[in-house]
C-alpha cells in the first residue's frame, strides 16, 4: 500500500499546503483586492466532483466570514440547454484540478462575455479553464497520478480559506492558516488506528456519512472517496437533512460515519449520536470530542483540535486513509479504480 501513488499523495499534503500558503498568497491577495474594488456581492462557483465539494466548503467559509452569498452553478444550462443565466455584480469562480472540463470552461467563458469578474483555482495553470480567468491561483500540488483526488482537494480548501482571510483582513485567521500544514501532518499519524479498524468493514456494502456546518463538505468528499475507491454505497448528509427522512434507513448494525470535530455543531452531533444509538446503528466517529467518542462503536480520535472553519482541511485526511486502507484490504487497485478516469470531460 505504501508504494501506491495514492498513499504517497495523501502523505504529501502537509508540504503541498505549506508551499501553497507561501507561493500563492500574492495571487490570492490580488483576487481579494479585485473583489473589494468591484464591490462583488456574490460568487458563483463552477465545479464538478471533488471540486464541487470544495465549492460547498466555500459556501460556509465565504458566507460566514465575508458575508458573501455563494451559489453553485448549473453548467448544463450553458452547454446542453444553451440558456445561460445572467451574472450581475458577481465573481464567477471555476474550481478544477485539471481545468479541462468543457462545461466548467463554458460557464466562465460566458461570464467573461458578460464582462463579469472571473477567477480560476486549478492545478493546471496552462489549462483551457485558466485561459478564461482574470485571476488564476495555481494549486501547485504537483502531478496527481492516482485517479482519486486527495492533495488537490485539500489544496483547493486551503486556497478558499486563504482568500477568505485576505478578504476579511483578519490577522488571527491568517495566523491560524499557518498552523494547518503541521495539523495535517498530525492527522497522518492515525494510519495505525485506521489499520486496526478498517478490517471490520471489509464486507460493508452500504453506509451513510454525516457532517454539518463547515464539515458538510467533508461528508460529501469522504462519501465520494469511499464510493470511488471501495465501490461501497456511501451517501452523504447533513445531520439536519438526515433527520428529515433518511433516518428511516437505520437498522441494527447499519454503519454510520459521523464527522464531528470541535465547533458549534457539537451539541447537535451528540444528539444525533444518541438517536443512532437508540436505533442500534454502528457509529464510526471521527472526532476530538470525548462525548462523541464515547457514544461511538468505533472511535478515531483526532489528534488535534483545529479551528472549526479550518477543520475540513484536516478532518478529511483520516477519511482518505480509511478509504485507501479499505480498498487495499479488498485488493482493489487504489490508483486506478474501475470505470473512472483522472480527467472527466463533461458538457
Amino acid at each position: 500500500m505504501k508504494t501506491t501513488h495514492l498513499y504517497q499523495e495523501i502523505h504529501q499534503q502537509p508540504d503541498v499546503l505549506s508551499r501553497l500558503l507561501q507561493r500563492e498568497r500574492p495571487s490570492a491577495q490580488a483576487l481579494a483586492n479585485a473583489i473589494r474594488q468591484r464591490d462583488i456581492s456574490h460568487i458563483v462557483i463552477a465545479a464538478r466532483g471533488t471540486s464541487d465539494n470544495a465549492g460547498r466548503y466555500a459556501q460556509y467559509v465565504l458566507g460566514a466570514h465575508n458575508g458573501l452569498q455563494i451559489a453553485l452553478s448549473t453548467p448544463s444550462l450553458f452547454t446542453i440547454y444553451q440558456q445561460p443565466v445572467q451574472f450581475k455584480n458577481a465573481l464567477v469562480l471555476g474550481i478544477s484540478q485539471s481545468g479541462k472540463s468543457p462545461d466548467i470552461v463554458a460557464v466562465l467563458a460566458e461570464a467573461r462575455r458578460q464582462k463579469q469578474l472571473t477567477a480560476v483555482i486549478t492545478n493546471n495553470p496552462n489549462s483551457d479553464l485558466a485561459q478564461v480567468g482574470d485571476f488564476v491561483i495555481d494549486l501547485g500540488a504537483g502531478e496527481e497520478k492516482s485517479v482519486a483526488a486527495t492533495k488537490t482537494y485539500t489544496a483547493e480548501l486551503m486556497t478558499v480559506a486563504l482568500l477568505s482571510a485576505l478578504l476579511s483582513q483578519d490577522a488571527e485567521h491568517l495566523a491560524q492558516l499557518e498552523a494547518v500544514p503541521a495539523a495535517a501532518a498530525q492527522m497522518l499519524t492515525l494510519q495505525d488506528a485506521i489499520d486496526q479498524m478498517a478490517p471490520r468493514y471489509r464486507y460493508m456494502t452500504r453506509s451513510v456519512v454525516i457532517g454539518r456546518g463547515f464539515n458538510y463538505a467533508t461528508a460529501y468528499e469522504l462519501a465520494l472517496k469511499v464510493k470511488e475507491l471501495t465501490y461501497t454505497i456511501a451517501e452523504p448528509y447533513s445531520s439536519a437533512d438526515f433527520l428529515h427522512g433518511p433516518l428511516a434507513l437505520i437498522e441494527s448494525g447499519f454503519p454510520v460515519i459521523v464527522l464531528a470535530p470541535g465547533g458549534k455543531m457539537l451539541p447537535e452531533m451528540r444528539q444525533l449520536a444518541d438517536s443512532l444509538n437508540e436505533r442500534e446503528a454502528e457509529v464510526i466517529a471521527f472526532s476530538d470530542d470525548e462525548t462523541i467518542l464515547e457514544k461511538a462503536d468505533i472511535s478515531i480520535q483526532l489528534p488535534i483540535t483545529a479551528p472549526e472553519w479550518l477543520s475540513p482541511i484536516t478532518t478529511i485526511i483520516p477519511g482518505q486513509l480509511f478509504a485507501l486502507t479499505l480498498a487495499h484490504l479488498r485488493r482493489y487497485n487504489v490508483d486506478r479504480p474501475r470505470a473512472i478516469q483522472k480527467v472527466t470531460e463533461t458538457r
